[in-house]
């Protein structure tokens, strides 16, 4: 149980607490709206985590989604899905968070802009290099990178609260017109969006059921005690920067945990929590990085992918050329799209995708009686699922309404995939 726990959290808290807070202030007025709407969507991620507990006991196999997916819609649906972590699933944190990386390494070096760029694509570069030569040093760095995030964080939480109580800052309670130009539902959705890509890895835990003791009992308990654990840091956290900072000083900031950390602990504090933020962002690129160029060998492997990928290099035994795909395509998101929120809204769009049909394969499972009578069953079946997936459809559909050229872009992505399944698909039959 412990385990699976740290599997979430480990995951789950990645950069996006570090990166989203400031983005999100531009949207409402106050931190009142906003704090409600991280706990909500808290609410919102713990009910798709009864869902995929439920999911990882009915079919224990490791895998995730592709397993959930491939089981009920079939093996194109399958490919689709491994095709999409490629081309704008699993890339896009890479090209995302390595602006962020940049942003936060501009805390102790000035940078124009095109400096940051050169930056970020650098940091892609030196990741990539390390998966390259050998898992053993990136296993060591995530494993590490993993560690100092999860303390960092947590401390950041602990000391915060205390000086904050100390400090006697009352900007919590201010208030100020949003400064987005967008009204109320666009503004809904953009926030949304982003507050989704900082929840984004509790799903994770049902990858690697198959290797649990006792799933059916371990899967859900750590996703509910994992989820609430994150929600309530994501919240408190969230809480130390608007009380210090206020809505205007969120805005105007560019790495708010830094801005933050000055104030409250000086120079040496905002350096820590500087540091922090970027070891957490090379974290989540590296433990993605790791575990994602794995899919796309073993898709190729089994005739499900382009055949040069099926490659495992003779020095470091590592399959090299999905590594080299993986940062190359994720260079090539970060250089068209450039903008931190525009790559993240075409991440969650289309993993929303998926999780819909995700929720889809809960509902004929069920139908199918799949997986015994000994598996856990989310309570309050039909009526959660049906409000979870009518919570993904409207985001899905905002989107399409107030970003519509974005999201044909992604739709593109995912689309794109579609001669390929058929081709490797029948071929293979």
């Amino acid at each position: 149980m412990a385990d699976g726990i740290a599997i979430l959290i480990g995951i789950t808290i990645g950069a996006g607490i570090f990166s989203t807070p400031q983005l999100i202030a531009a949207y409402f007025s106050s931190f009142t709206v906003i704090g409600t709407l991280w706990l909500a969507a808290g609410i919102f991620v713990f009910v798709g985590g009864l869902i995929y507990a439920e999911l990882g006991t009915r079919l224990p196999n490791t895998g995730g989604e592709y397993v959930y997916i491939s089981r009920t819609f079939g093996r194109y649906a399958g490919f689709l899905f491994g095709w999409s972590q490629l081309l704008i699933i699993r890339t896009s944190p890479a090209a995302g968070l390595a602006i962020i990386t940049a942003n936060y390494l501009g805390y102790f070096f000035q940078m124009s802009d095109n400096l940051k760029t050169g930056v970020a694509l650098a940091t892609i570069a030196l990741l990539g290099a390390l998966n390259y030569t050998g898992v053993r040093w990136s296993a060591v760095f995530q494993k590490l990178s993993t560690t100092i995030k999860i303390g960092g964080l947590f401390l950041l939480v602990i000391l915060g609260l205390l000086l904050l109580d100390s400090w006697g800052g009352e900007q919590l309670a201010t208030s100020q017109p949003p400064t987005s130009g967008q009204g109320p539902l666009a503004g809904f959705s953009a926030v949304m969006i982003l507050i989704v890509f900082s929840y984004l890895g509790w799903d994770r835990v049902g990858y690697v059921a198959e290797e649990m003791k006792n799933p059916r009992r371990v899967v859900p308990i750590s996703m509910g005690l994992g989820i609430a654990l994150v929600s309530a840091t994501y919240f408190l956290t969230n809480l130390i920067y608007y009380q210090t900072l206020g809505i205007d000083g969120a805005r105007d900031s560019v790495i708010v945990a830094s801005d933050t950390a000055v104030i409250l602990m000086g120079p040496i504090g905002a350096a820590f929590v500087s540091l922090l933020a970027v070891i957490s962002c090379t974290g989540s690129i590296n433990g993605t990085m790791l575990t994602s160029s794995r899919v796309y060998y073993a898709m190729a492997r089994d005739g499900l992918f382009f055949r040069w990928l099926d490659y495992v290099h003779p020095r470091f035994h590592t399959p090299s050329r999905a590594v080299l795909a993986h940062c190359l395509w994720g260079a090539v998101i970060l250089l068209v799209r450039q903008n931190f929120e525009d790559i993240v809204g075409g991440m969650v769009f289309a993993i929303l995708i998926f999780f819909s049909l995700t929720t889809l394969a809960l509902f004929k499972l069920r139908r199918q009686g799949i997986g015994g009578e000994g598996c856990y069953r989310m309570p309050l079946y039909p009526v959660l699922p049906v409000i979870y997936l009518a919570g993904i459809l409207t985001l899905i559909g905002l989107r399409l309404v107030f970003d519509s050229w974005k999201c044909l872009q992604d739709l593109a992505f995912i689309a794109s995939g579609i001669p390929f399944a058929i081709y490797w698909c029948r071929r293979n039959d």
